[in-house]
This record gives C-alpha cells, sequence and structure tokens, in this order.
C-alpha cells in the first residue's frame, strides 16, 4: 500500500493495548482525515461464537476494529476498550486494521478440522468501510472462503461492495453466498447527524437493486429502529416502500439496544440534539440495554403489517429470528451499529 504524504509511527506507546494485537505501524493520511489506522498482523481470522449462540452461523471475520461510519448507536464501541482506545471518539477514528487477515484465513481454512461451516462477515464493524477501498482485504477473503467450499454471508452499509461484485457472482456458483445491506434511516438531517461517516441511503439502495439485478435475494436490515426518532408509520412505511422499490427479497426490523459505553456516547448526543427526548428514553431503556416489552411489542405490532404489505416479511423457520427481535444479552452476537 502507497499513500503520500503519510506519516508512520510504529511504536505508539499511547495505545498499549495494541501492542498486544500484534502492531506492525500507524499510518495517517488527508484523504482520511482525522483517522489513524493501526496496521497489525493478526494470529487468527476465524473467531467462533460460543455455542448457547441462536444466530445461524457459528463462525464470524472481522477484518477491521473501529468503524468510520461513527454510527452513535453501534454496539461494537465497546470492543475498543480491549484495545486500551475509548469507545467514543477513538472508536470513530483508530481503525484496527488486519493486514494479513487473508492469509491467515487461508491458512486457517486448510486445516483438516475445518468443516466448512458457515462464516459471517460485518458482524461487528462493516467490512466495506472506507478503509477497505485501500486495504482490500475483501477480495482475498472472499477467495478464500470460495476456494475452501466454505458459504459465507456479508452484512454491509457499504456501496464498495459493488467493487467485489463480480467475486460474489462468481463464489455463489460455488458456494452459498447470502449478502444483506443495512438502511434504517431516509431522513437525510438525521442520517447525518446519527451516521455521519456512512454512505448516503439513497447509495446503498442502489447497492440493494445491483445486488438484486446479479441474482442474489437481498435482505435489508431495517435496524436499528430508534425510538421516537424513526418509529413513526410514516417513516417506516416510506423506509419499507423504499426498500422493497429496489428489489429486496426481504427485511428486518428491531429496536435500538443500549449496552455498556454506547448507551452514554448515544444519550450524549441525544441529550445535545433532542433533549425533550430525555425522559422518554430513561422510561424506555430504564431495565438496561433493552427497550420495555411494552414499547418492544408496540414496535412490532407497527412493523409487521407495513412488512407484508410491502412484500418484505421473512418466511419465518428455526433459524429465522422474528421479524422484530429483542436485543441479544451478548453485545458481541449482534449485528454491527
Amino acid at each position: 500500500m502507497r499513500w503520500q504524504p503519510q506519516t508512520l509511527d510504529a511504536d505508539d506507546g499511547a495505545l498499549p493495548g495494541l501492542s498486544r494485537a500484534g502492531l506492525v505501524r500507524t499510518v495517517r493520511t488527508p484523504e482520511f482525515d482525522g483517522i489513524t489506522f493501526h496496521e497489525v498482523l493478526c494470529k487468527s481470522a476465524l473467531n467462533k461464537m460460543p455455542e448457547s449462540s441462536a444466530l445461524p452461523f457459528r463462525w464470524t471475520i472481522n477484518p477491521m476494529r473501529g468503524c468510520s461510519h461513527a454510527c452513535r448507536y453501534c454496539f461494537a464501541r465497546g470492543s475498543h476498550e480491549y484495545l486500551g482506545l475509548d469507545a467514543g471518539r477513538d472508536f470513530d477514528s483508530e481503525i484496527v486494521v488486519k493486514t494479513n487477515v487473508a492469509a491467515v484465513l487461508r491458512r486457517e481454512l486448510g486445516r483438516r478440522s475445518w468443516q466448512r461451516e458457515a462464516v459471517a462477515l460485518g458482524t461487528n464493524t462493516d467490512p466495506y468501510q472506507r478503509a477497505e477501498g485501500r486495504y482490500r482485504l475483501m477480495p482475498g477473503i472472499i477467495r478464500a472462503l470460495t476456494e475452501s467450499g466454505t458459504p459465507f454471508s456479508i452484512l454491509t452499509k457499504g456501496p464498495l461492495l459493488r467493487r467485489d461484485l463480480p467475486l460474489l457472482t462468481e463464489a455463489a456458483r460455488r458456494v452459498e453466498v447470502s449478502v444483506a445491506v443495512s438502511i434504517a434511516i431516509l431522513d437525510p438531517d438525521l442520517h447525518h447527524s446519527l451516521e455521519p461517516g456512512t454512505p448516503e441511503p439513497r447509495a446503498r439502495l442502489d447497492l440493494v437493486r445491483a445486488l438484486a439485478d446479479a441474482g442474489f435475494s437481498v435482505h435489508v436490515m431495517a435496524a436499528p429502529i430508534i425510538p421516537c426518532l424513526t418509529d413513526s408509520r410514516a417513516h417506516l412505511d416510506a423506509l419499507f416502500a423504499a426498500i422493497a422499490d429496489a428489489g429486496a427479497a426481504s427485511a428486518t426490523a428491531f429496536p435500538m439496544h443500549l449496552r455498556g459505553p454506547t448507551r452514554d456516547w448515544f444519550l450524549a448526543w441525544l441529550d445535545t440534539e433532542h433533549p425533550a427526548l430525555m425522559r422518554r428514553y430513561r422510561q424506555l431503556y430504564n431495565r438496561g440495554a433493552n427497550v420495555t416489552p411494552t414499547y418492544r411489542d408496540w414496535l412490532r405490532d407497527r412493523v409487521n403489517p407495513l412488512l407484508t404489505a410491502h412484500g418484505l416479511r421473512r418466511e419465518q423457520g428455526p433459524t429465522t429470528p422474528p421479524t422484530v427481535a429483542p436485543a441479544p444479552t451478548n453485545p458481541q452476537l449482534a449485528l454491527f451499529g
């Protein structure tokens, strides 16, 4: 990788957690103003989910830690604290990049013990965030999974995935490939305030159309639903109409959960941007991370008929979560923010 101009610092004593993560060098470049990339050599690429997980996959891959999408509600923020970084601005601007992840993955998939179980990408932070355009980790990951006969899924907010559409189309001829796109907000002002680093919703809808045109059955995560801000019937109806018009096969929606440091980060934003809602949020989240059962049931009753009306209701099965799912008890098992 060649970025000019750039600065390097391989011994960043301010980030002690990164030395344990295999830090090689730190990169800063004007092209990504305000963002620092910490290039590390990972020892493993595949992460095994706990046996108790109710999700339809047992293995995940996270090419990066931290995310320049900067979504205020992202559940994964707490994971940055393990590296000696904070879960607020550091999560948005101190991005850990596993530069050797594809090579390590290929080695792990080549083991005789590997059973070719389904692998999920995008369960923690987005594999197609902006930095992927420079580091190009995903093509190697996709090839390794495909050549080993391993089925996989991708969840993203990044239209950059279109770059790899030929690879994904070829992969789908050899293994099962599932692709989902996250789109939860249509209002431009709210989008810029809550998800300042993410691509515009229109660009993500165009990604859904491109995937559908390529033959993929595209699922959309219309989540999280933000109480009092994106839960109106008018917003949800317009959101599901746009998703259906883009060619999505199905959609899922569930309320936002606020766990650990994410709660403080989001509520600080809310207190600044929508202070009148603070009392309501104290009521909705009075038990901690999850909304009250009353709100959860109310939202389900609002969402499900709209999904049905727009032809987006996913068929229920033993491995499919309910359309409006309760928040997971373990944030590492949730979808990225």
